[in-house]
């Protein structure tokens, strides 16, 4: 993956980074006024404890009554448990806004991810996606609880310490503010080279990481090849360019720290001399001479961390940038449709559509067929021909390049995207089954449902005795992928999930085509009593699947070669869906 991967497709340039988590910190403007308060009190307690050092020094060269000096010193201990108490305020309520905030762009942007287009999903990996959603936020999260708070409390204590100082002496205020600014910006400038490295590395590692996760995904075929060699190959050709992207990044982080270090132990000798010589001439006190030493020491620690803090927040800075770019990427599909789908069954229909998923390769040819409420349309045609591509057309996973898409009598682009994939449920040959129970595999978590309308959804499809066989009933755990069922009994499961959604419009996608006989049997009833009702088109290669068509459709390279009513194109010797029958359908088509 290239940096330019990073930017947004369609032309229109992601929005800068702060902008983004500007939004998202908005909401905790009160908590952050309330870290404001306690940073500004703690640097306080912080600033207070020399100056108590310093009365306490005078006070006792001058003869001050014990008391006094009792006094100082409980003063003294006050100030330092304050500014303990208040740092671990601060940073419980800065962690507490972090997440807050980063919780909602981490919920924000994977349900951005989710409504991007397929053809999104073919240019990044999952990996990709997942390193974005979780590396990425959880970087930031990291900087916003713990790097921001520092760096305000650094830059704070800096500022009241120079303050102090050029009220103690103008001269050596105005020396040590020189001094801080040449520090923050030899630092910044010295962190700004190794910003491209940083981004190439967050770029190389996305990749990385999405060939891990593709690999993982396809283990058991890993093994059973004996491609382990291979995959490893792969896996550190990947890791090598990260591995030196970051080295690259560390080493001129780290030359320009080292040029902050040298600016800061000249200016902390410069500054040691000028105390020296108020204090020759006699225009110090020894209590302000360790003033000046204290300060100089409490200077060194915020300036320190100023440094490392914004070497931090620019790791977070490409982090954000690649954030923003997802969040500005617009979705190949607007959602921008406003006319509900009609109840119950769903007419449907092409208007010569022209699609191919790259422009210059078209996959479908001016198509044009139609559907009637209630009727169950086969599509037949070899790999390739384009049958699956018109269900995906139907979802509105893709927009055609000609013509329009109709169903429930209405352009789908009319159609709020929610409820077009309410209405129109596809069931394929690749279900996807989660870790989780049969129950939670059903309703995929949506809220409102009850158990009896997920056993009475069973039992519409005939799966009653099925379900009665499952050792703990809707509690059954399943595994990942489906392990644990059979493919028909992955099956099984997907028909009851669309029959959950009451759909107008079913699309079986060659649902039966690796599933044993026995279990077919059981999965033919199940569609049976699934189309009852609705629309259906039915993508197949078993004879028994066609059988309940009531229309026949014969693509051939993105065309309609043959239609017509299945029991008229099965009588009649002369056409495609005749010989289909009597050769076999499943070895013209497989």
């Amino acid at each position: 993956m290239s940096e330019t991967d990073a930017l947004p497709q369609g032309g229109a340039p992601a929005p800068p980074p702060i902008m983004t988590l500007a939004r998202y910190m908005r909401p905790q403007a009160r908590r952050l006024a309330a870290i404001t308060g306690l940073l500004t009190l703690g640097v306080g307690a912080q600033l207070a404890a020399p100056q108590m050092v310093r009365l306490f020094i005078d006070g006792a060269g001058a003869g001050a009554p014990p008391s006094s000096l009792l006094l100082i010193a409980a003063g003294f201990v006050g100030a330092a448990l304050a500014g303990q108490a208040l740092a671990v305020a601060v940073a419980y309520l800065g962690a507490d806004v972090s997440w807050r905030a980063t919780n909602a762009l981490r919920r924000d942007l994977t349900h951005h991810v989710l409504r991007l287009d397929p053809a999104y999903h073919t240019r990044h990996t999952p990996g990709e996606l997942v390193e974005r959603i979780e590396g990425d936020v959880t970087g930031l999260a990291e900087v916003l609880s713990t790097a921001l708070g520092r760096l305000a409390v650094s830059a704070l204590l800096a500022l009241g310490v120079l303050v102090l100082l050029a009220i103690e002496d103008p001269r050596i205020g105005l020396a040590l503010g020189a001094f801080a600014v040449l520090y923050v910006v030899v630092h910044e400038r010295g962190q700004r080279i190794a910003l491209p490295h940083w981004r190439r590395f967050r770029a190389e590692q996305a990749a990385w990481s999405g060939y891990v996760e593709e690999r993982l995904a396809g283990l058991r075929d890993i093994r059973a090849l004996g491609a382990a060699e291979h995959v490893l190959h792969g896996f550190f050709r990947r890791l090598r360019p990260a591995f030196w992207s970051e080295m690259r990044a560390e080493v001129l982080t780290d030359v320009g720290w080292s040029v902050s270090k040298i600016t800061y132990a000249l200016g902390y000798v410069a500054a040691l001399a000028i105390g020296a010589g108020l204090y020759l001439r006699g225009d110090a006190t020894i209590g302000s001479v360790y003033l000046v030493v204290s300060y100089l020491g409490l200077l060194r620690d915020p300036l320190s961390r100023i440094g490392s803090e914004v070497e931090e927040i620019q790791r977070a800075r490409v982090s954000a940038e690649r954030v923003a770019a997802v969040l500005a990427t617009p979705s190949a599909v607007p959602d921008t449709g406003r006319a509900p789908l009609p109840a119950g069954a769903l007419a449907m229909e092409l208007r010569g559509v022209s699609f191919g998923y790259a422009a210059e390769h078209p996959i479908l040819h001016d198509v044009s067929l139609a559907l009637a409420p209630e009727r169950t349309l086969g599509l037949l045609g070899r790999t390739g021909s384009g049958k699956t591509t018109i269900s995906r057309l139907l979802t509105r996973f893709y927009e055609p390049q000609g013509g329009t898409v109709r169903v429930g009598e209405r352009d789908i682009r009319e159609v709020p995207l929610a409820d077009l994939r309410r209405r129109v449920a596809v069931v394929t040959q690749e279900v996807e089954i989660l870790r989780a129970t049969l129950r939670d595999n059903l309703t995929l978590y949506r809220p409102g449902i009850d158990d009896a309308a997920l056993i009475a959804a069973l039992d519409a499809l005939g799966l009653g005795e099925w379900f009665a066989g499952l050792p703990d009933g809707l509690d059954t755990r399943l595994g990942a992928d489906g392990r644990g069922l059979s493919a028909g009994e992955a099956q099984l499961v997907a028909l009851a999930r669309a029959l959950l959604r009451d759909p107008g419009l079913v699309i079986l996608d060659e649902a039966s085509s690796r599933i044993d006989p026995a279990t077919a049997r059981l999965l033919d009833r199940a569609l049976d009593r699934l189309l009852t009702g609705r629309t259906g088109i039915v993508i197949a290669h078993r004879l028994a699947t066609v059988a309940r068509c009531d229309e026949i459709i014969v693509l051939e390279e993105g065309r309609i070669v043959e239609r017509g009513e299945r029991v008229a194109l099965a009588g009649d010797p002369a056409t495609r869906f005749y010989r289909l029958l009597h050769a076999g359908i499943e070895e013209v088509l497989a």
